[in-house]
C-alpha cells in the first residue's frame, strides 16, 4: 500500500498540532489514515508524519486543494514537503 511522507517545519508544535488535528476526518475522507507523527530531536517544530494512502487521486485532490493551503497558513506552517511512496520488498 503507498505512504505519504510528510515534512512541516512550523513555528509552534502546539499550534500546529490543535489545527492539524481538527482535520482527521477530512483527512480519512481523502483517503489518507494517520499512521504516525514524530518531531525531530532537537528541532521540536520540525515535524514529520505518515499518512497510509487508500485513494492516491483523493489524496492528491485533497493536497492541492486550497484549502491545505489554508490550513498550513493557519498552523503556522514555515516549510512543508511531501512524497508519495511505493513499498519495496525488505531483506
Amino acid at each position: 500500500m503507498k505512504r505519504m511522507l510528510c515534512r512541516n517545519r512550523v513555528v509552534d508544535f502546539k499550534l500546529w498540532w490543535e489545527v492539524f488535528s481538527s482535520h482527521a476526518e477530512a483527512h480519512r475522507a481523502a483517503g489518507l489514515d494517520l499512521e504516525h507523527v514524530w518531531r525531530a530531536s532537537g528541532d521540536f517544530n520540525n515535524v514529520f508524519f505518515i499518512f497510509r494512502v487508500r485513494d492516491l487521486d483523493k489524496a492528491q485532490a485533497f493536497i492541492d486543494a486550497p484549502e491545505a493551503a489554508d490550513a498550513a497558513a493557519a498552523s503556522n506552517v514555515l516549510e512543508g514537503e511531501y512524497h508519495f511512496l511505493d513499498p519495496v520488498p525488505s531483506y
